[in-house]
């Protein structure tokens, strides 16, 4: 048994490359390998939000605060808020993040394949993110 005390893991800026506006991320939980599930409160600040990305084994949201966006490749723009969750299928393209109003946190459950939970793509356009 492991037990992580609330804030023994530095909280981190969302790296430029992959996100678009100020988003804070704290991680939640990795175990150590054969474990591939890891976890993470994710923060957007209005306006932010994520590159286009996908999971190898999929995603799932878990909203806890604010009102933010999600969007498939192909599908409407979704609005989510506390309580919500959602999940992105394996391989599914996709990105989530704020309203342009409103700031929003959720926590993102997702697991390891050979090593790696997400393949990064290109930012989402303002043109695109505005609904």
């Amino acid at each position: 048994m492991e037990i992580t005390r609330a804030g023994s893991h530095a909280s981190g800026k969302g790296p430029a490359e992959w996100f678009t506006g100020t988003v804070r991320i704290d991680p939640l939980f990795s175990p150590p390998d054969p474990a591939r599930v890891g976890g993470a409160l994710v923060t957007f600040e209005p306006g932010a939000r994520t590159a286009w990305h996908t999971h190898p084994l999929g995603q799932t949201l878990l909203v806890t605060t604010g009102c933010g966006w999600v969007q498939r490749e192909g599908g409407p723009v979704e609005e989510i808020r506390p309580g919500d969750v959602v999940w992105f299928a394996p391989g599914e393209k996709h990105w989530h993040g704020a309203t342009p109003t409103t700031a929003m946190s959720h926590i993102a459950i997702q697991e390891k394949l050979n090593g790696s939970p997400v393949d990064w793509m290109e930012k989402v356009s303002d043109a695109d993110y505005r609904r």
